[in-house]
């Protein structure tokens, strides 16, 4: 995977981007790992192009991916703790340059020492504007986020457990697996489910646990920010937008059944209400008369 690093031949007989493709907006452990690829073959950030997967997707690593074999045996690479950390929260910015100017940023460490010791240097002056962007993100939602109790069928089905709640946020950066855990320890005994745009996350306290002890959170798509309930909206349309997020079969048999029992009941014309065919009354003879009248 080599290529050259000469600037001038570079400039001279232009080559194409390598490719190097992350799981996930924020896949910081994948970036860090074909980083530390990339300066082992001095590979140019000029020469990289970050490209963001899909995490759901299980796949066996590809050989562009920054999981792939072709970066495990690449040395660890020394940097001060305080870009690290500054790395960690500047790759859930939303800016979608944000892997390249961090791999820039790491280049120039590794080449320009004395880069540590600039704090004016524009480039390490907008990451740690990303990153405390991303921070202010992550405390406004551990702030603003409010749940809504609705009864959904697991309620339903074992009341003790309590309702569920749900919340609808949009965050402006990639924070919500971020997030998450923070509102899995501080609702540990509570079924809860928050719906962002991007990505949804919900949490059952009665569920599995993971190797820690902590109830394990269930990520799930986005929801359309079209249908994003208010806070006083009602209780169904609240079970409504979580349900399209996490259970639509359940949700599309809920509403098949509504429609069911809504239906008006039809009859065929000229049957009564019985389903039995209705009969004008036959006209009475004189003595059919007479004898009504002498029973009467």
């Amino acid at each position: 995977m080599g290529v050259m690093n000469d600037l001038l031949t570079t400039d001279l007989f232009p080559q194409a981007l390598l490719p190097v493709r992350l799981q996930g907006q924020t896949d910081f452990e994948g970036f860090r790992r074909a980083a530390r690829g990339l300066l082992a073959q001095n590979i140019l950030p000029e020469q990289v192009s970050w490209q963001c997967g899909d995490a759901s997707l299980e796949s066996p690593p590809a050989a562009g991916t920054a999981h792939s074999p072709a970066f495990s045996d690449a040395p660890a690479v020394h940097v001060p703790p305080e870009f690290f950390a500054m790395c960690q929260a500047a790759v859930m910015h939303h800016n979608p340059q944000r892997f390249k100017l961090l791999y820039r940023l790491l280049w120039r460490l590794v080449h320009e020492p004395e880069l540590r010791h600039n704090p004016l240097d524009a480039d390490m002056e907008q990451a740690r504007q990303m990153a405390e962007d991303v921070r202010q993100d992550m405390q406004a939602m551990k702030a603003q986020l409010r749940f809504r109790s609705v009864q959904d069928d697991t309620f339903r089905a074992r009341p003790l457990a309590g309702p569920l709640h749900v919340a609808w946020y949009q965050p402006e950066h990639h924070i919500v697996d971020a997030v998450a855990p923070f509102f899995a320890k501080r609702f540990s005994q509570m079924r809860w489910a928050i719906l962002t745009p991007e990505s949804s996350v919900e949490s059952d306290y009665l569920g599995p646990q993971d190797d820690d002890g902590m109830v394990a959170l269930r990520f799930g798509p986005g929801a359309d920010p079209q249908d994003a309930p208010d806070l006083d909206a009602g209780e169904q349309h609240w079970l409504t937008q979580y349900e399209q997020v996490f259970h639509p079969a359940r949700l599309r048999r809920r509403r098949m059944m509504q429609k069911a029992t809504a239906s008006p009941q039809r009859y065929r014309k000229g049957r009564g209400a019985a389903g039995r065919k209705a009969h004008a009354p036959r006209a009475q003879s004189p003595g059919q008369v007479a004898i009504s009248q002498s029973l009467s």
